[in-house]
C-alpha cells in the first residue's frame, strides 16, 4: 500500500513497528504537496526544511522509546489561524501577510509533545469568514475531487490537504461549521468538539464565544486519537474546561444497539438537495439496521439560527479585528497623513471584501440605538436554540442530519450571492450557538461524484456517543465504501 493511502493511526503503527521511517512519511507528503499544490492551493506556507529536521528529531525519540503517542512521527497540516512560533501565520489576509508569532497555540504544542511533524499552514477564508475558501488573499483552494469546485470553508485548505494526501491529518477551526462543512465537501471526517474542550490560546479569534479547534482526518479513529491529544485544560484560555473523560479511544466500539437517534424534520425541508437527502437517510437506515432506534421529531428554532449567528459572530469579529490597525504588527499602508488616516488606510487596504462586510455589520449591531434591537435579541435567540437542543437531548442520544444542503458548488458561484452562501451553513451554525459537539462523516456521493457528508450532533461533553455512532457507521459496508472513496486522489 502507498504511504499516502494510510490513515494517521495506521501510519503511526507502521512507524512504531519500524516498517516506515518518519523521514519517509514526511518526504512522501512533501512530494505530494509539490505535485498537487500548483492546482489545489491547499497551503499558504510549506515548511519543508523545518518538517524534515523535525522528522529526524522525532525518529530519534521513537528509536529511544521516548515517543509513545499514536501520532508520533505522523505529518500534520495546520490551519493558518493557529499561531506557530517563527512560522508565518497569516489568516489568509494581506493585513497579516508578514506576521510571524513569537508563541505557539496550545493545541499545536500538545501535538508537538505527541511527536507530530508540522508540514505547514493551510489556506482558509480570510479570518475564517466564508464557506468556500475563496475569500483568501492568496487565491482560492480547489476541491481534490473536482478542481472546478470549492472545497468548502473556512477550513477548506486543511480538508483539501487531507483528501488529496498532502498530509495525513490536519487541524481546523469551527465557528459556524468551518470544520464540518468542508469535510463534507471533501469526503473526509471532521469533528467539532464541545466548546471549551480544546484551548483557544493561539487561535486568532473570529467569534470568541463560538470558535473551537478540532481535527480533520480520514477516519473516525484518527479523529478520536487527535482529539484525545489536543484536548486539555489551559489556564491561558478563560473558557477552557478541565475534563476528566478524555479517553475518546474507548468509544471506538462497533455497536449502536439501543442508541436513540433523532432526525429533525426541520432539516429535511425546502432547500435540501434530493441526492444529499437520499444519502443521509440511507446512512440513517444503516445505523437502524445495526441496532439504533431512529425517530423523526421537530427540533424548532432552526430558521432563527442563521440571523442570530451572523449578528453575534459579526459583532464579536468587529471587536476582535479592531487590533489589526497597522501599529503593532502586520500590514501598514505606505502613504498616510496622521494616525487616524493610517488606521483607515491600513485596514481598507489590508482587509478583503467579506471581512469588511462582517466588520461593518458587527459595528452596526453594536452601535447605540441598535444594540438592544439586534445584538441582545440575537443573544436571547441563542439561549432559545440551546433550550431546543436540551429538550431534544432529553429524548435522544444523538441528532442526525445533513452536514450541508448540497454538495460542493462550483468556484465563483457562492461569492456572487453572499446571502445564499450564508444560508449554506443552516445545519452547522446552531451547533456552535449551543456549544455542542458534532461530527461530519462521508456517507456517499452525488451523481457528479462529489462527496456527501452526514452530521451527527451530541449534547455537551458527549463526544464519546458521537465517536461510537460515527465509528459504527464507518465500519458498515456503506461506511467502508465512503472511506475508500475519501482516499481517492485525482493525480
Amino acid at each position: 500500500m502507498d504511504i499516502l493511502d494510510l490513515t494517521a493511526v495506521d501510519l503511526g503503527r507502521k512507524i512504531k513497528a519500524g516498517e516506515i521511517t518518519v523521514r519517509e512519511a514526511t518526504e512522501a507528503a512533501l512530494r505530494q504537496i509539490k505535485r498537487r499544490e500548483p492546482v489545489l492551493n491547499s497551503y499558504v506556507t510549506v515548511d519543508e526544511e523545518g518538517a524534515l529536521k523535525r522528522a529526524d528529531q522525532v525518529q530519534e525519540q521513537i528509536d529511544k522509546g521516548e515517543a509513545a503517542s499514536p501520532l508520533a512521527g505522523v505529518p500534520v497540516a495546520l490551519k493558518d489561524n493557529l499561531c506557530t512560533e517563527g512560522i508565518l501565520t497569516t489568516c489568509s489576509s494581506k493585513i497579516l501577510a508578514n506576521f510571524k508569532p513569537t508563541y505557539t497555540a496550545e493545541a499545536v504544542i500538545n501535538l508537538q509533545k505527541a511527536g507530530a511533524v508540522v508540514l505547514g499552514k493551510t489556506n482558509m477564508d480570510e479570518f475564517a469568514m466564508g464557506s468556500t475558501t475563496e475569500t483568501s488573499a492568496f487565491g482560492a483552494t480547489k476541491n481534490p475531487w473536482n478542481e472546478d469546485h470549492v472545497p468548502g470553508g473556512s477550513s477548506g485548505g486543511s480538508c483539501s490537504a487531507v483528501a488529496s494526501g498532502e498530509c495525513f491529518y490536519a487541524l481546523g477551526s469551527d465557528t459556524g461549521g468551518s470544520i464540518r462543512q468542508p469535510s463534507s465537501f471533501c469526503g473526509v471526517v471532521g469533528l467539532k468538539p464541545t466548546y471549551g474542550t480544546v484551548s483557544r490560546y493561539g487561535l486568532i479569534a473570529y467569534g470568541s464565544s463560538l470558535d473551537q479547534i478540532g481535527p480533520i482526518a480520514r477516519s473516525v479513529e484518527d479523529c478520536a486519537v487527535i482529539l484525545e491529544t489536543i484536548a486539555s485544560y489551559d489556564f491561558k484560555d478563560s473558557t477552557s474546561v478541565a475534563r476528566k473523560d478524555k479517553d475518546f479511544l474507548s468509544a471506538l466500539a462497533d455497536d449502536v444497539k439501543g442508541m436513540k437517534i433523532g432526525i429533525p424534520r426541520d432539516y429535511f425541508g425546502e432547500g435540501l438537495d434530493k441526492e444529499v437527502r437520499d444519502c443521509v437517510l440511507k446512512a440513517a437506515e444503516v445505523l437502524k439496521d445495526r441496532g439504533a432506534v431512529i425517530e423523526e421529531f421537530d427540533l424548532g428554532m432552526v430558521k432563527y439560527a442563521i440571523p442570530a449567528y451572523y449578528v453575534i459572530a459579526s459583532a464579536e469579529a468587529s471587536s476582535n479585528l479592531s487590533r489589526f490597525d497597522g501599529v503593532k504588527y502586520g500590514y501598514r499602508t505606505k502613504e498616510y497623513e496622521g494616525l487616524h488616516h493610517m488606521y483607515k488606510k491600513s485596514r481598507s487596504e489590508g482587509f478583503g471584501e467579506e471581512v469588511k462586510r462582517r466588520i461593518m455589520l458587527g459595528s452596526f449591531v453594536l452601535s447605540s440605538g441598535y444594540y438592544d434591537a439586534y445584538y441582545l435579541k440575537a443573544l436571547r435567540t441563542k439561549a432559545l436554540i440551546k433550550n431546543a437542543f436540551d429538550r431534544a437531548f432529553s429524548r435522544y442520544d444523538l441528532i442526525l442530519g445533513p452536514t450541508a444542503p448540497s454538495t460542493a458548488p462550483k468556484l465563483g458561484v457562492s461569492l456572487s450571492d453572499p446571502l445564499k452562501m450564508y444560508l449554506g451553513d443552516i445545519y452547522t451554525i446552531s451547533v456552535n450557538l449551543a456549544g455542542l459537539p458534532a461530527i461530519s462523516v462521508p456517507c456517499g456521493q452525488d451523481s457528479r461524484g462529489l462527496p456527501v457528508g452526514m452530521q451527527l450532533i451530541a449534547d455537551c461533553f458527549q463526544e464519546k456517543k458521537l465517536i461510537r455512532a460515527a465509528y459504527a457507521y464507518e465500519q458498515s459496508d456503506d461506511g467502508q465504501r465512503g472511506r475508500r472513496a475519501g482516499g481517492q486522489r485525482n493525480e
